[in-house]
């Protein structure tokens, strides 16, 4: 076999220089299509199921969490492996698929599953999500936002941190590739509000009716429209707190 072959290539040397030629040209062409990355992911086809609980023991958190969502994805064809951590407030579940199922395709299918998982759920205990299309080597870059030299006094870290929230990481998802940006550091936007027990105790209010006057009183309506030809008027009722003076409008009422 090997003696045919050398004769063949000695008497044939202008089809065999061709052949070599054009090898050559598609190894060229091949190897400028080749993905290559720095840091392969070499997590296998995964899709993960991921319900806060809050105040729930882990035993609490299997029962009544991991257990009916595992069951109720457990015949999802090309499923290849699941595995389920239950800690405190928190249930991970890890479902593998085999490497020819689209990742979409796979997340779509765990979808189409949760909504019967949902319904065995207890009310109140949590609402199971998937984690972004993202692993653990998913994480290429990192950066910083920091004031220009000059103008440090002019924004603070909750100026910075409302601009990454807002702009930086509103860009960016817009970006072709980019699952998930992670935005940490800075100080975060937020009104609290500090009760005194004793005084609670003294006007006989509880937490609960401050949580619902917060609740209901934070929150825009909208209603009908008025039509004054040629202009429209629509009947809106603002309520979204935007300010401390809001807040301290909320009342109480038992």
């Amino acid at each position: 076999m090997l003696d045919s072959i050398i004769k063949f290539s000695i008497k044939n040397k202008l089809v065999i220089g061709i052949m070599t030629l054009l090898l050559i040209i598609w190894g060229v062409w091949s190897a400028t299509k080749l993905p290559i990355d720095a840091v392969p992911d070499i997590t296998n086809n995964q899709v993960q199921i991921i319900t806060v609980c809050p105040t729930l023991a882990a035993q609490e958190v299997e029962q009544l969490v991991t257990f009916p969502i595992e069951q109720s994805i457990a015949n999802i064809p090309d499923l290849e492996e699941t595995r389920s951590i239950s800690r405190f407030g928190l249930s991970v579940i890890t479902v593998v698929f085999k490497e020819k199922v689209d990742i979409y395709f796979a997340r779509q299918l765990i979808n189409e599953k949760l909504k019967e998982a949902e319904e065995k759920i207890p009310n109140g205990i949590g609402t199971p999500e998937l984690a972004p299309v993202s692993t653990g080597l998913g994480q290429i870059y990192e950066y910083i936002i920091h004031p220009k030299k000059g103008s440090e006094n002019k924004y603070n870290a909750k100026d910075l941190r409302t601009m990454q929230d807002w702009i930086v990481a509103r860009q960016l998802y817009g970006t072709p590739g980019i699952a998930e940006v992670n935005s940490f550091g800075g100080e975060l936007k937020q009104y609290e509000v500090a009760v005194n027990p004793n005084r609670l105790k003294a006007m006989d209010i509880s937490i609960t009716d401050i949580f619902n006057a917060l609740e209901k009183n934070n929150q825009n309506t909208g209603g009908a429209y008025i039509d004054k030809k040629p202009s429209a008027y629509f009947v809106r009722g603002i309520g979204l707190v935007t300010s401390l003076e809001d807040i301290k409008k909320h009342q109480c009422k038992k």
